[in-house]
């Protein structure tokens, strides 16, 4: 069982940015595809980015080229860099854990569905 708390959310303007980060425990020496999904109020939860164990990225189209995902696998963390915020990435962001060395994605999110792991949450707000 693996364990995933996120941290670093907040309220920023527009075109700043923000890191979050999510910290993994448990069984983490197994192989994982780490994801970050977000949900808007009344929208369903979709896919941000996604980090494979040879550090391949992929990204949702809408955060191509603003977000970049990261993970340090030493001591078991996966990272979000956020820039030139929009009012549209206010969201509650979710990080996920897929067993496996390689991510699915389709159109560049990662695929919901194969993600067994996920935090609790961090809110982030842009104004």
């Amino acid at each position: 069982h693996v364990q995933l708390v996120e941290s670093g959310g907040g309220s920023v303007q527009a075109g700043e940015s923000l890191t979050l980060t999510c910290a993994a425990s448990g069984h983490t020496n197994s192989k994982f595809c780490m994801g970050w999904f977000r949900q808007a109020p009344g929208k369903e939860r979709g896919g941000v980015a996604s980090i494979d164990n040879d550090g391949m990225t992929s990204y949702a189209t809408s955060v191509k080229g603003r977000f970049n995902i990261s993970r340090d696998t030493a001591v078991g963390t996966v990272y979000l860099q956020m820039n030139s915020l929009k009012s549209e990435d206010t969201a509650m962001y979710y990080c996920a854990a897929a067993i496996g060395r390689y991510c699915r994605t389709f159109d560049g999110s990662p695929v919901e569905s194969d993600f067994v792991y996920w935090g609790q949450g961090t809110q982030v707000t842009v104004s």
